[in-house]
């Protein structure tokens, strides 16, 4: 089944809104750097502890449904390379903007990474499992 594409932009700007309310709602003021060593040194020793889990996996997951979304929105986004130009953009500039932005907010690139990589899973497999492009809502008619 193809979607129409007003319904997947609609999808595309839901879920980006939704990224939005989770990572650039104020927590505080200014900012904190996350020392990409420190942070991957809690993961692989919090790995029995639910929060770090919870972390983890929320950030391997938070781009999932963007990235998703667009391969099926724009099939040439599929490309590898393309795909995952597109999900470090995004990963990056969350937490560019958690800098620049004084939201009380911890800036990683570990975070950004995650974010990418689960944007690039999630996009190659909707990509390697074969989908139509989207269709124009006129075509639809």
């Amino acid at each position: 089944m193809t979607l129409p594409r007003r319904t997947l932009d609609a999808a595309l700007a839901v879920a980006a809104v939704a990224v939005a309310l989770l990572t650039l709602v104020p927590a505080g003021h200014g900012w904190t750097w996350g020392a990409p060593l420190s942070e991957a040194r809690w993961y692989l020793s919090s790995l029995d502890s639910p929060t770090a889990m919870v972390q983890l996996t929320g950030n391997l997951l938070l781009l999932v449904p963007l990235a998703v979304l667009a391969v099926l929105r724009w099939p040439a986004l599929a490309a590898p390379g393309r795909l995952a130009a597109a999900a470090m953009a995004g990963g990056a500039g969350i937490e560019l903007l958690q800098w620049l932005l004084p939201l009380g907010r911890v800036v990683s690139p570990l975070d950004a990474l995650l974010n990418a990589t689960g944007a690039l899973l999630a996009g190659l497999v909707v990509a390697q499992f074969g989908h139509e492009p989207a269709r124009s809502t006129r075509a639809a008619r």
